[in-house]
This record gives C-alpha cells, sequence and structure tokens, in this order.
C-alpha cells in the first residue's frame, strides 16, 4: 500500500464510527495468532478518542487504516496499547508510524511518565526499541490494580495469576525518560538480541499454550523451563 495515501492523527469525534471495526479487528488478530489480548469494547475504543487519548490512521478516501491509543497508571506510568492495522494495510510499515505517534502524543501528555507495553509480537518489539524502549521484569511495570484486571478477559490470564504476575506470554517492555538509552542504541541491542528475543517468544509460546490445552508437563520439567526462560531473559537484558 502507498504510505503517502494514509493520514496518521490524533482521533476526532467523528472517528468514533470506526470504533466497532478497531476492536473486531484487535479480536480477530488475537484468534489469529492464538494469543491472547485484554478485550476492548466499541464503548471503550469511544471514550479513548474522546480523551484525547487515540491516534489514527486514515486514507484520503476515509477508509480506516489502524490505531492504538493510551492509559495512563498511577500517575507515573502510560501504556500505548491496542495497535492495530487492518489487515490490507498490514507489513506497509504504517505501524511503527502509527506507534511512533502515539509515543509522541503520550511524551506531550505525560513527559514525565514511563511508557510500557506488553507485547507478544516480535514487530511490535522491534518497533519499540526503535523508539527507545527496553525489555524489562514485569516488577518494574505499574502495579495499579486495574491495569491487570483488564488482563481478565485474556486467554493466558490463569496462567498469569498462577505465575504471580511475574512472567506471561507476553513480554515487557519499557521506556524511562530518566534513564533510558537512545532509540539508536536501544536498535542497535534489538538487532544483536534478535534472536534471543525470538527464542524468548518460543519458549513461552510452547510452555504456555501447553498449560493453555491442559498437557502441562510435571514439575521439575516446569523447573527446567524457569531456569531455561531465566537464562534466555538474561541474554535480552544485557
Amino acid at each position: 500500500m502507498d504510505n503517502q495515501n494514509i493520514i496518521i492523527r490524533v482521533a476526532t469525534p467523528d472517528d468514533k464510527a470506526f470504533a466497532k471495526t478497531i476492536t473486531d479487528e484487535m479480536e480477530a488478530s488475537a484468534k489469529a495468532r492464538g494469543t491472547g489480548i485484554a478485550k476492548r469494547t466499541p464503548e471503550y475504543v469511544a471514550q479513548k478518542i474522546d480523551e484525547g487519548k487515540a491516534v489514527i490512521a486514515v486514507t484520503t478516501g476515509g477508509e480506516w487504516v489502524g490505531f492504538c491509543y493510551i492509559e495512563t497508571w498511577e500517575g507515573e506510568y502510560v501504556a500505548n496499547s491496542g495497535l492495530i492495522v487492518a489487515p490490507a494495510f498490514r507489513k506497509s510499515g504504517v505501524a511503527k508510524s502509527i506507534k511512533q505517534r502515539i509515543f509522541q502524543l503520550s511524551r506531550e501528555k505525560y513527559p514525565e511518565a514511563k511508557i510500557f507495553g506488553l507485547t507478544t509480537g516480535l514487530a511490535v518489539m522491534k518497533i519499540n526499541s526503535d523508539l527507545g524502549y527496553e525489555p524489562v521484569t514485569y516488577s518494574e511495570l505499574t502495579q495499579d490494580e486495574k491495569f491487570w484486571a483488564g488482563c481478565k478477559s485474556c486467554v493466558n490470564y490463569d496462567i498469569l495469576m498462577s505465575k504471580e504476575r511475574k512472567n506471561c506470554l507476553c513480554t515487557a517492555m519499557l521506556f524511562d525518560p530518566k534513564d533510558h538509552y537512545e532509540p539508536q542504541e536501544t536498535k542497535q541491542h534489538f538487532e544483536e538480541k534478535s534472536p534471543a528475543y525470538d527464542r524468548l517468544m518460543k519458549i513461552k509460546q510452547s510452555k504456555f499454550l501447553k498449560r493453555l490445552k491442559g498437557t502441562e508437563k510435571p514439575k521439575q520439567e516446569d523447573r527446567t523451563f524457569n531456569r531455561k526462560l531465566k537464562m534466555v531473559l538474561f541474554n535480552v537484558l544485557h
């Protein structure tokens, strides 16, 4: 697709007409990937648009292309959530442009806040690293109960709680305005560690999806898995 015909901007009240299309595509995309996301409703998306906390991509002809919105927690943390691109426009670079715009909006609205995200997608992880995000453990994220309650509609919620909110299928990434690498540095780090990221995701998917299917292995193997996961995470973080 020709990105020159795509406009990426802060969403306006008129864009609420796309709310159901957006949430339907979020759900369909999660099912296609075989992973879970916190379920969003059209009303919730519309609320974010009304609050001026959403970025939308549309064609010059008025066709919906993509969307993302801002969440705030404890006055200290910001999440850029719900990134979704219409199937016809994927692999065009528009997701990266949307992430850049929502990141910019977050920095404008909340210049002192830490910006974080949870994702199962390697492509999103790369985009985040290009913006200066770094992979972190869950303990460095907001501990606001409202944030974690948003995970209840995710198919992986039982796994998250069984791990005492210390781990799940998603990988956590964080941008701290007071302590962060420049985007070029984190981009280089990601490129160097990309095989480790990929291995981390495969290990998580292999183990956690088995639990979802009720075929979890014995506890001894569980401990072996945890050691492997820690080793891979160490390689990603250093």
